[in-house]
């Protein structure tokens, strides 16, 4: 990515990365709330440390993927470990 820019988003470097590993596993879509649909049921929010539900909290099955955590808890599940699905 950077080959092709020098100025890279790091929210587009998260996004990214979230869609390569799971692209791999499942289907992805793209939904009018959240930032992927993951097998027509999960719903994703990729994002960083402060991430909140704010966007997705009425939705169910849904999840944020946060970087910058070494823990998840409840729905909130560290975006380094779908780098393990691949």
């Amino acid at each position: 990515m950077y080959s092709l820019t020098p100025n890279v988003q790091i929210g587009t470097i998260r996004e990214v990365f979230f869609n390569n590993q799971l692209a791999a596993i499942g289907e992805l879509n793209y939904p009018k709330q959240g930032d992927f649909l993951v097998n027509h049921k999960y719903l994703f929010e990729v994002g960083g440390r402060k991430k909140s539900f704010e966007q997705i909290k009425d939705i169910p099955d849904s999840f944020l993927a946060v970087d910058s955590i070494e823990t998840g808890h409840g729905n909130r599940i560290p975006l380094w470990m779908f780098g393990l699905l691949y």
